[in-house]
């Protein structure tokens, strides 16, 4: 039949929805998707501040570069458990309490043991193990502020004791007991080594604990809160946090940036020609194959990441008397030749020195094997990721952005 003149030019009209059934309502196409949330701002808090384009992040009210050389990591918790600086008693108290709360569950071991029979990554391990924490609560039904602050002593208190236990077994050693008598990150190194640790390699971890215990809101800080918003309970939302870090998005990739070091150090003695020109070298090759040059570049920062300084001056006071000094002033020199290179190559990218550059110069410098860079880095964020927990179960508003639908409409079921 053909078309009346009226309707000639006018596309056909939507089919009516069929009788007793609502049309479906439709995002507005208009309406923008911040992919990744990107931009969206999902909550206020007063744990830290990351501001990119200047390149700031501050810890509690604190500077970083004010924060992480000075502060023991437990009175950094207690900032961010409390909101101030704690007194001297207070502080005392809490070294005893994360002291006293070391212990594993008895359920760890064993399956500690499994994974490394399997020799699946420190990560998963430390995931899988995390979860165990929830039969060493005295009182899992107790919801209150009380109960949750105890629940992130004990642990931030045994993640270390979890994450060195793994590490032992996988080299076919047996772990070790906490001891009371030492710090926190003293006695993770003591339980990796079996050496009390010198005050040089605990200050240096220290300082690399205290600047990522907390930045912003990132992936598995976010998703953390997204867990706890629920209402569910911290080991659960702990244990969600440490499978997003697992991420090489986000838990990052420091042992490469250490790799990266030694093979242009290999590539100079090799080649007789200097550090600088290999490193010059090394880049535009890895650039022209397409690959990532590691430590440079960062997400959120457009400028050097202030974490790059603090762990670079933290790198420098370890190394005053190591036995490869060496190493560090190499270091330097490809640093500066990375930089200037990627500005030739990359230019208008601000491809500045980030974090995973001097973290990785200054775990290797504490005796740290590349496969524990990320789990260390989860022993450090947990402050955090607890401080968030309990931030965000005091504001009770659960998590639930929305989505734009795309697929298709009407379909009928054969």
């Amino acid at each position: 039949m053909p078309h009346s003149a009226s309707a000639a030019g006018r596309s056909a009209p939507s089919p009516r929805p069929a009788r007793g059934r609502r049309e479906p309502k439709r995002a507005h196409p208009d309406h923008e998707v911040a992919r990744g949330l990107k931009g969206v701002i999902a909550t206020e808090t007063r744990l830290s501040h990351v501001d990119g384009e200047r390149g700031v992040l501050v810890i509690g009210g604190f500077p970083v570069e004010t924060l992480a050389p000075h502060a023991a990591f437990e009175d950094v918790l207690f900032l961010l458990w409390h909101d101030r600086v704690p007194t001297a008693d207070e502080s005392t108290h809490l070294r005893r309490d994360l002291a006293a709360s070391r212990a594993m569950p008895d359920a760890a071991l064993p399956l500690l043991r499994a994974a490394a029979a399997r020799s699946l990554p420190a990560m998963d391990a430390l995931r899988m193990s995390a979860a165990t924490l929830s039969l060493s609560d005295p009182a899992p039904d107790d919801p209150s502020r009380s109960a949750n602050l105890a629940r992130a002593v004990r642990a931030v208190a045994t993640f270390p004791t979890l994450a060195a236990a793994y590490a032992r077994l996988c080299e076919g050693r047996a772990p070790l007991t906490p001891r009371g008598d030492l710090g926190h990150v003293a006695n993770y190194l003591y339980m990796l080594s079996g050496d009390t640790p010198s005050p040089n390699s605990t200050r240096a971890l220290e300082t690399y604990f205290n600047t990522v215990v907390d930045h912003g809101m990132n992936a598995s800080t976010f998703t953390a809160r997204v867990i706890a918003s629920t209402r569910s309970d911290l080991i659960s939302a702990l244990v969600g946090a440490v499978g997003a870090l697992k991420g090489p998005l986000h838990g990052g990739a420091p042992g490469p940036a250490l790799d990266m070091v030694f093979e242009i150090r290999r590539r100079a003695a090799a080649s007789g020609r200097s550090l600088a020109e290999e490193a010059g070298a090394w880049v535009r090759e890895t650039l022209t194959h397409g690959d990532r040059v590691m430590g440079f570049g960062h997400r959120v920062y457009k400028v050097r990441d202030p974490r790059a300084d603090v762990l670079g001056e933290a790198a420098r006071d370890l190394f005053v008397d190591h036995r490869d000094r060496a190493l560090y002033d190499d270091v330097r020199a490809i640093e500066g030749v990375v930089v200037h290179t990627l500005g030739k190559l990359k230019p208008g990218r601000r491809l500045e020195t980030n974090v995973e550059f001097y973290t990785a110069m200054l775990l290797h410098g504490v005796g740290l094997p590349t496969e524990l860079f990320t789990p260390t880095f989860a022993l450090a964020r947990a402050g955090g990721w607890t401080a968030h927990v309990i931030e965000q179960l005091d504001q009770d508003q659960l998590i639930r952005p929305e989505s734009r639908y795309v697929g298709g409409w009407d379909r009928t079921w054969a």
